[in-house]
């Protein structure tokens, strides 16, 4: 009764490629992370039999991982990588150098010398036109080179260390044969093959639970009622309501119908997708035979109507997440504990693995220690089981080994599955009403209420309005029936939403907003019917407002030389995180890394860090570009020498800039600099829009926000007071 039981569920999901118009998957990472997670993330407990983990598996990743294994699935990076070096295109050779560098460059390009040698050719921040010139210089032997290494340094390092064929890939390191590019991507599918029977031995075993998630992992209340979101968004603008419960009960049934075909018996887990959940759905759960399911700790705290963690971000009430809650028609549910989830998502990949480990036992121990003695309790941690370990070293191989010894070792520590522990402690509290949400911000945010997500909302509607009326009015063949809804679930998948509206953004949108009207539109041509021309227009907008990490919460006076001159001189600040080196959607490396903005009651300061110090970057002829949309059209330039910086800002007159004054600034470890609102045109309450971009010898190396500009509203002299009301 004293232990403490630590449950993880690792969710598996991506997002559903496959373009129903071509019959080809617009992008590759399922089959790039099939090699690098897919495997190896259950694979790793044959090694610690003490060990039992739950693993969510989407039914529409497993559809594509199932492609890919039987050699049928196709992607643009799959055609360019066999295709003979010497007989690439032009285009095809700029799209290789476009795209082939796409992976986290610390960890996965620049621990193999031939890769990162290929990488410093092409360029580490290249416009189009310099790709353009860059494929001129990329001989035939590059060209090769690079096609193995995209797909040859996505493979988790057990593979790359063990494999022999594999291992002296890596250490010849150059001069790739094309028979040897044929027999990696033979090696791909091998070991996309092996993926479903690993899960489904280690499952008969009793050493895993494989939980599911609605087939094209929607959002199941918003499928139930949009206008549901009124609970937890009760002042956003919501789309025309979009009610249909029956596609929230065929998401579910099919996920369950799959599953056990896969698998050989039905799940009794469910995540709902990205944790959403509402007291409606409830009952669709119980109708397919599912016992449990996750939501995060924002959900029990609005469901409880009480605050679990204080104003530090600390646990007021461990009792309460720690332990399960049986809902109003008999389902059970655990609460993700959202900080510890975060930890291994965004933040232990930042210091070695031995730290990251001891201080996650430390606080799993402190947990344990302040609990009550009256029941068992559960820590769970709950997040995505690929997206995060690019980010570590060694694909975070050497954390989960050292981190799966320590918690084996540890005495105080069980790991069950989750329906373990229910079966063994079930719950004593009761939820009456579940709180509408998911586990970002508790609301639904992500996918409605912006203008671009309504517009998908609206397009989804009518094509499914569209689509009962055909079916109404006359008779089609069943193929092309089951087809067309298959295509409508498909565009209820929340990935397109994901990538609409302000929160995200990616250098493959326009690929997800395809995908999303090309489902829709698919709906039409299997019924031979006109598409609607709205169907055909993008719905991203490039006149788009980002959202950022923080917000300013109070003035600040920062002293304009470069450095942090004390702890608090930006406390105050908002921040926004500019680029990365991978992530989620595999974005390319940016320069510059955090942007600091914050004001007075005259100025609006601004602070620029880069991936490292200014100290170590190369700032000979580069200069940096803040573009205002509003109040006025203006921009400053802060140009670089290597030794100092220099700031003017200008104002757009007739189509040219006219210089207007010099504008205070520094550069050391940062840059660092301000400018009077009273010079931008900005009265209290007045937004300033601008986006920052940065060139070197007059060419632009990055833009951020990549489409559309950041905004911040010139304050009151009663700013700090407002906030805080």
């Amino acid at each position: 009764m004293n232990r403490l039981n630590l449950l993880f569920l690792w969710h598996m999901h991506q997002p559903y490629y496959l373009d129903p118009l071509s019959g080809q998957y617009r992008l590759p990472w399922v089959r790039l992370h099939g090699i690098k997670d897919y495997f190896d993330m259950p694979a790793m407990l044959d090694d610690f039999p003490a060990i039992r983990q739950t693993f969510n598996l989407v039914p529409s990743l497993l559809d594509q991982l199932n492609d890919y294994a039987s050699g049928s699935a196709r992607d643009k990076f799959l055609d360019v990588s066999l295709k003979p070096a010497a007989d690439l295109s032009q285009e095809e050779s700029a799209f290789i150098l476009q795209s082939f560098f796409m992976a986290n460059w610390d960890n996965m390009i620049r621990p193999f010398p031939r890769y990162a040698e290929l990488l410093s050719k092409r360029g580490t921040h290249p416009n189009p036109d310099e790709i353009w010139r860059a494929a001129r210089y990329f001989e035939t032997r590059d060209l090769c080179d690079l096609q193995v290494w995209f797909n040859l340094a996505w493979f988790d390092p057990m593979f790359r260390d063990t494999d022999p064929f594999l291992r002296e890939l890596v250490r010849k390191g150059r001069d790739f044969s094309e028979a040897e590019k044929a027999l990696l991507i033979d090696k791909q599918r091998e070991i996309l093959a092996r993926i479903v029977p690993k899960y489904r031995e280690l499952q008969n075993a009793g050493r895993i639970e494989i939980s599911a998630t609605p087939y094209f992992h929607p959002i199941l209340p918003l499928l139930w009622d949009s206008d549901r979101a009124r609970e937890c968004m009760p002042h956003a603008e919501l789309p025309t309501r979009f009610a249909h419960p029956e596609d929230a009960r065929e998401q579910v049934r099919r996920a369950v119908e799959f599953h056990a075909a896969m698998f050989g018996k039905a799940p009794v887990g469910m995540w709902p997708s990205e944790g959403s959940v509402s007291q409606e759905i409830l009952g669709v759960f119980r109708e397919n035979g599912l016992k449990w399911i996750a939501s995060d700790e924002g959900i029990l705290a609005n469901s409880l109507k009480m605050r679990l963690r204080d104003d530090g971000g600390g646990l007021a009430d461990q009792a309460s997440l720690y332990q399960p809650y049986r809902l109003s028609n008999g389902l059970d549910m655990i609460f993700r504990d959202h900080t510890l989830s975060d930890l291994f998502g965004f933040d232990y990949y930042k210091t070695d693995a031995r730290s990251a480990v001891e201080d996650f036992i430390g606080r799993l121990r402190h947990i344990h220690n302040t609990l009550p003695r009256d029941r068992a309790y559960a820590v769970p941690v709950i997040l995505d089981g690929e997206n995060a370990w690019e980010w570590y070293k060694n694909d975070g191989r050497d954390f989960f080994y050292y981190l799966y010894e320590r918690l084996s070792s540890e005495s105080f520590i069980e790991c069950p599955t989750v329906s373990e522990y229910l079966e063994n402690h079930p719950p004593t509290r009761t939820i009456p009403h579940l709180f509408a949400g998911s586990w970002i911000n508790s609301n639904y945010s992500i996918w409605i209420g912006h203008e671009e997500d309504n517009r998908a909302w609206e397009l989804l509607r009518q094509t499914r309005e569209d689509l009962k009326g055909f079916l109404a009015a006359e008779s089609f063949p069943a193929a092309a029936v089951e087809a067309a809804w298959k295509s409508i679930y498909a565009a209820e998948g929340s990935d397109w939403c994901w990538w609409y509206g302000d929160e995200h953004s990616t250098d493959t949108a326009q690929d997800f907003d395809e995908l999303f009207r090309n489902n829709l539109i698919n709906v039409y041509r299997l019924l031979g019917k006109e598409t609607p021309q709205a169907l055909y227009v993008p719905v991203l907008r490039e006149d788009r407002r980002v959202r950022v990490a923080r917000e300013p919460r109070g003035f600040l006076s920062p002293t304009l030389d470069g450095e942090v001159t004390s702890y608090f001189e930006w406390l105050a600040s908002g921040m926004a995180e500019i680029g990365g080196t991978g992530g989620a959607m595999h974005r390319s490396e940016s320069m510059m890394a955090r942007l600091y903005f914050g004001f007075d009651t005259e100025n609006l300061h601004l602070r620029i860090d880069g991936r490292g110090t200014f100290r170590e970057i190369d700032t000979r002829e580069l200069s940096f570009e803040i573009g205002f949309m509003r109040p006025k059209q203006m921009k400053i330039v802060i140009e670089l020498d290597g030794v100092a910086a220099s700031g003017s800002l200008f104002a757009r007159n007739n189509g040219d800039y006219i210089h207007l004054k010099p504008v205070p600034c520094a550069f050391a470890d940062m840059l660092e600099l301000s400018c009077a609102f009273a010079d931008l045109g900005a009265l209290e309450r007045d937004e300033v829009c601008f986006y920052l971009s940065v060139y070197r010898h007059g060419e632009l190396l990055e833009r951020w926000p990549d489409r559309g500009m950041m905004t911040v509203a010139a304050p009151t002299p009663n700013f700090e007071d407002e906030i805080w009301s």
